[in-house]
């Protein structure tokens, strides 16, 4: 399904929300961010198009080699690893968003920050969902 032309009304409402959530956000986190969230969701298409983004604003390759083991390893700053925590946590939401996850990442990103990197995380799964579910894939428009 081409669902920017079945549905324009809501896939330009997605775009808004995307935009207004990742102003004021740093390009790299954002795009790990959303990277992350597109491993997750299984979502080729956006783990192709972010990681391409990541590149452009300057992620190495060994970078994004190694985000689906961000965890083990150190390559990640103690923000780049709160926002990705968070990401896990929204994307999955394992009964919740644990309060220490919430917390280490307010610790930061201010107050407004962490609120567009939130907005950023369920845009991207958003984004995810359509994607999966319209079978779009990478290569396609």
């Amino acid at each position: 399904m081409n669902f920017h032309a079945v549905a324009p009304k809501v896939y330009k409402a997605v775009l808004a929300l995307d935009a207004a959530a990742r102003q004021g956000l740093d390009p790299v986190v954002l795009e790990l961010v959303q990277i992350r969230a597109s491993q997750l969701n299984r979502c080729a298409y956006c783990i192709e198009y972010h990681t391409t983004d990541a590149r452009k604003a300057g992620e190495t390759e060994n970078r994004v080699y190694q985000l689906s083991a961000w965890e083990d390893s150190l390559l990640y700053t103690a923000a780049e690893r709160a926002a990705l925590a968070l990401t896990e946590a929204v994307t999955l939401l394992p009964g919740g968003v644990p309060d220490d996850v919430y917390e280490e990442a307010a610790r930061h990103f201010g107050e407004e920050e962490l609120a567009r990197l939130i907005a950023v995380i369920f845009t991207v799964n958003v984004w995810n969902r359509m994607n999966v579910t319209t079978r779009k894939t990478p290569g396609t428009e």
